[in-house]
């Protein structure tokens, strides 16, 4: 019987990677191919952060002599560097070994550092890409075999439906830092507050949360914008029930997890054209679009779809039909199986 050894951040840590790992999960093929998760990295101190690497590779040398194949997930050239070793170990062990990249920019990665890059695929018996724009980059930046490149879209949640009191929110889910762009959502909504002083912007996630109320205030929205942390749980489950709108004004993503979260609420998305989001988007049928750092160019669009309800409402039409279409869950599972089974002959 097959065997699986899935290779990622821990299930404990907040991010992208782990998100689609308990997505694949819940998966039959999790089953089938009796998946085992091997975590290799959590949020902590280095002290923390250097328990859980020995005890991956510890655990990942005692199973590697009777795994099939290998399912390495990693993002950033700081997640490559981890997940060397484990690449190189089921490489030397004559394993199958699917490399499956999130990374949000090639600028900081494989056009970087190419050489880098250029061996660890080497070792792939197959690559997942989160776009097929990803798929065609990384196949005109480096030599490799087409065959051997395929494009897995991330999936979105299962939301079990309950009815919720829709409240006047902007949603913008997400670490704030400088990649994501929050500060650009707060600008743009200066423009507009008055305007419609009846509505919010939520910020949850962690990250430059100090900078950002510094930046609400200069831009004097402080009364109309919330910062609610790092949100998990039921807790997230209800503040996306309760969105109207979602934003995510991102320079950079693969396929950013939380677009996919609120087309599984149903919410209309205003995001920018990065990552695979190009892939999928009609822009104003199934998303509103704007070029990363256009500020005015934000704040139109929320001005124009908050003024119109039955906007929101076919893009909410929409975002339900790719959540349980193109991106639903079983859909993606079923891609996976699809890959280990053609390497697990």
């Amino acid at each position: 019987m097959a065997k699986v050894l899935v290779v990622a951040t821990s299930r404990k840590t907040r991010g992208g990677i782990t998100s689609v790992v308990k997505a694949h999960e819940r998966g039959q093929q999790w089953k089938k191919y009796n998946c085992k998760w091997i975590e290799t990295h959590r949020d902590g101190n280095i002290f923390v952060k250097l328990w859980y690497f020995i005890r991956a590779l510890a655990t990942f040398l005692i199973q590697l002599p009777f795994c099939d194949l290998v399912h390495i997930h990693f993002s950033e050239y700081s997640s490559a560097r981890r997940k060397k070793s484990f690449v190189y170990l089921a490489w030397l062990f004559r394993k199958k070994i699917i490399l499956h990249f999130h990374a949000p920019n090639p600028d900081n990665t494989y056009k970087k550092y190419p050489q880098f890059y250029q061996r660890i695929f080497a070792k792939g018996d197959l690559i997942i890409m989160l776009s097929e724009r990803w798929r065609t980059d990384l196949l005109n930046t480096l030599k490799i075999a087409p065959e051997k490149v395929r494009v897995v879209f991330n999936p979105c949640p299962e939301v079990i439906p309950e009815h919720v009191s829709k409240q006047k929110y902007v949603l913008y889910a997400g670490t704030l830092n400088q990649r994501k762009g929050y500060f650009d959502l707060i600008k743009a909504f200066s423009q507009i507050a008055s305007k419609y002083p009846e509505w919010k912007v939520i910020f949850a996630g962690n990250g430059e949360i100090n900078n950002a109320e510094e930046l609400a205030r200069e831009y004097h929205v402080t009364d109309q914008i919330e910062f609610r942390g790092w949100v998990a749980g039921r807790a997230k489950d209800l503040l996306f029930k309760e969105s109207s709108v979602f934003c995510l004004p991102s320079y950079a993503e693969g396929f950013p997890m939380a677009v996919l979260d609120a087309w599984a609420y149903g919410l209309p998305v205003v995001t920018t054209p990065v990552g695979g989001i190009p892939d999928i988007a009609d822009n104003g049928k199934n998303v509103l679009l704007f070029n990363p750092g256009d500020v005015d160019g934000l704040a139109r669009l929320l001005d124009q779809l908050i003024a119109d309800e039955q906007l929101q409402r076919s893009l909410s039409l929409a975002s339900f039909e790719m959540a349980h279409t193109t991106f639903n869950i079983q859909t993606i599972n079923s891609e996976i199986e699809k890959c280990y089974a053609s390497l697990c002959k």
